[in-house]
């Protein structure tokens, strides 16, 4: 029951081949390592020659050397196994890019694998005759329609619409102030019901009743001489 109802694990995101980049950088690691521990001994191996030497112990001398150059080979060898490691390793991260843009690849050819299956070959050369006839056929109407009308009646059509367009004109101009001259041509009953003009200026009205109260006064001074 324990193992139906319990928490799955979530699977592990690291692969095979990541493992084996991590296991090539360890062994890397490891020789690295050896190699430090290696030239450690080589430079006290130096010194401990040269001590037995001094010493008079040139038999010891000459095994610590020997034992000296067979290191060296190992240190050689550890190079080269290590540029192996190095080089190795590289190729595989780079393989998983390899492998990323592949995948990207695959992705996107299926995805264009699919929007080409939208529309065939055939469908496509369908839809354009179909526009191409849709063409054709609007053309043959335009020319049907263009060709109802004589060369006379497009005359006449175009009159009229001068016509229409002139009174477009008259509506929308104010109507024209009538002229001395046509006011010579008024009928005389009419022009004889129009005011007559004053000769003279108008006079403000202050003036005037003033010129009223004076004109008793200047009749009284005629009659007493």
């Amino acid at each position: 029951m324990g193992a139906l109802f319990g928490k799955q694990k979530p699977k592990s995101r690291v692969t095979d081949h990541d493992r084996a980049v991590l296991q090539l950088k360890q062994q890397r690691d490891k020789l690295k390592l050896y190699q430090k521990r290696i030239q450690g001994t080589l430079d006290k191996d130096t010194e401990l020659a040269r001590k037995l030497l001094r010493d008079g112990k040139k038999d010891r001398a000459r095994l610590i050397l020997r034992k000296k150059k067979y290191q060296e080979q190992l240190l050689i060898t550890t190079d080269n196994q290590l540029e192996t490691l190095e080089k190795l390793t590289q190729d595989l991260e780079f393989a998983s890019i390899e492998a990323q843009v592949i995948n990207g690849l695959k992705v996107g050819n299926e995805a264009l694998k699919k929007a080409n299956a939208i529309f065939s070959i055939d469908e496509i050369e369908r839809i354009m005759d179909e526009t191409r006839e849709g063409v054709e056929k609007q053309q043959e109407i335009d020319e049907m329609l263009s060709g109802v009308l004589s060369d006379q009646d497009e005359e006449d059509v175009l009159s009229e619409l001068d016509e229409i367009i002139k009174e477009q004109k008259k509506e929308t101009e104010p109507s024209p102030v009538v002229l001395d001259e046509e006011m010579d041509e008024l009928p005389d009953e009419k022009m004889d019901d129009l005011p007559d003009v004053p000769d003279e200026e108008p006079q403000d009205s202050s003036a005037a009743k003033k010129a009223k109260i004076k004109q008793p006064k200047e009749k009284i001074a005629v009659a007493a001489s």
